[in-house]
């Protein structure tokens, strides 16, 4: 699972799985919207409406840039969208 952030030139940032990027745009899947929230950040849908596991091709004049999310944000997108279920890599001591 490709991992990434975007930040559209509206402001929103997203993060998603990339499925291909092109000169012309980026292709991704089960995209969220960060929302401020206080001390914190949450997640929701960024489109509602498009049909679930259906992809979008974001023209690139679009996005202000692309980068890797943090490691445990990264961590936990995936934990949503894995078929599978992995420990957390923290240790318990």
């Amino acid at each position: 699972m490709d991992v990434k952030c975007l930040r559209m030139n509206t402001g929103e940032e997203v993060i998603f799985t990339c499925i291909e990027e092109t000169e012309e745009y980026i292709e991704v899947e089960n995209a969220l919207a960060a929302i401020p929230n206080g001390q914190s950040i949450g997640f929701a849908p960024w489109s509602t409406i498009v049909k679930n596991g259906e992809t979008i091709k974001v023209p690139k004049s679009y996005v202000v840039y692309v980068a890797e999310p943090q490691p445990e944000v990264a961590e936990n997108y995936q934990k949503l969208f894995s078929k599978i279920s992995t420990p957390s890599k923290k240790l318990i001591l």
